[in-house]
């Protein structure tokens, strides 16, 4: 069976209407096309976030999230363009938002300002305003503050020793397998140039994925956590470990988005494995909640297509992954 027809007959407007734009191509003059973008614009799961983003006018890291949910839900209305003013309002005059979330209390140190700018500034950019000359401000800064290696640290690079790498190490657990900075951070930035129409080609995107696409584990109990957290099923909760969850359909995300060829070794055997993990009709299981088997496929799908436009290969050779070590247990 078509995989587009499947997807075409789930009972979220908003899967229907990206699943006709993105896999069929459909015209936006398309009368079913209108209908879903009706009911899309009203139904409950977007007027609960747009509820939940009204009240956010003040919390540029909880705003920023919430518009990444409502664009991935095709969610187009005006709602977006204010809430994006209001971020803008609250930015540094260095691009940045350097400021904790309200509620989080003061913090000691700089550890955790490069999410605390990454996660505003993905979701103006997922809401279409990524070319706009305050987020241009904003990218910037997130390369300013970029590593050596061009990886990114969890806070600020201030405290890098004479050899140019940083004096604390990032924390194992989140640490990059071949870079001196935070596979958190990094992702979350990735993330956001992938989202810039110019910037998701640079090289500096391309670092980016090429130390993301290092670690080669095969985590299948965590496929598609972006996706659950982007539809509402799990909790877009952590500060530092925002983007920490290893989730291989988010890196093919991203990878397909900075124009990775599927020739490239890492990808080609990423693909292979996540092929194995079809189902028998040709969709993709969620490992935790089965009833997002739809929007799992429609990422899956769209990021295959995005390879055929790849055109750079890495040429990293494999490295080895251990995973960090765990305390003795107390009781």
């Amino acid at each position: 069976m078509n995989i587009s027809t499947l997807l075409l007959g789930d009972p979220s407007p908003s899967l229907r209407w990206r699943a006709a734009r993105e896999l069929e191509g459909a015209s936006g003059e398309d009368a079913d096309i209108r209908s879903w973008r009706t009911e899309i614009d009203q139904s409950a799961e977007i007027g609960a976030l747009l509820t939940q983003l009204a009240a956010a006018e003040t919390r540029p890291y909880l705003a920023g999230y919430l518009l990444c949910q409502l664009a991935y839900l095709g969610y187009r209305g005006p709602a977006t363009a204010a809430a994006v003013e209001k971020i803008f309002s609250r930015q540094q005059p260095d691009g940045s938002w350097s400021t904790p979330p309200a509620g989080l209390g003061p913090i000691e140190g700089a550890r955790f300002v490069t999410m605390h700018t990454v996660v505003p500034l993905r979701g103006i950019a997922a809401a279409g305003f990524a070319t706009d000359p305050r987020a241009e401000h904003a990218y910037e800064w997130l390369l300013n503050v970029r590593l050596p290696d061009g990886s990114w640290p969890a806070g600020p690079k201030a405290d890098l020793g004479k050899d140019g790498r940083p004096t604390q190490r990032e924390r194992e657990y989140r640490r990059l397998t071949r870079g001196l900075g935070c596979r958190s951070a990094t992702t979350g930035v990735v993330a956001c140039l992938t989202l810039h129409p110019q910037r998701r080609r640079s090289d500096v995107a391309r670092v980016g994925v090429d130390h993301l696409l290092a670690r080669e584990t095969r985590d299948a109990a965590t496929l598609g956590w972006e996706v659950s957290r982007l539809v509402g099923f799990e909790p877009p909760t952590g500060q530092v470990t925002f983007y920490t969850t290893f989730d291989l359909v988010f890196l093919l995300d991203l990878a397909s988005r900075c124009g990775v060829s599927p020739q490239d070794r890492r990808v080609h055997d990423l693909v292979d494995y996540l092929q194995t993990l079809r189902g028998p009709y040709g969709l993709w299981q969620h490992p935790t909640h089965p009833q997002l088997s739809g929007w799992l496929t429609l990422d899956l799908e769209t990021s295959l297509r995005r390879l055929d436009d790849g055109h750079w290969i890495g040429n990293q050779e494999p490295a080895n992954f251990t995973p960090y070590r765990r305390g003795r247990r107390r009781y």
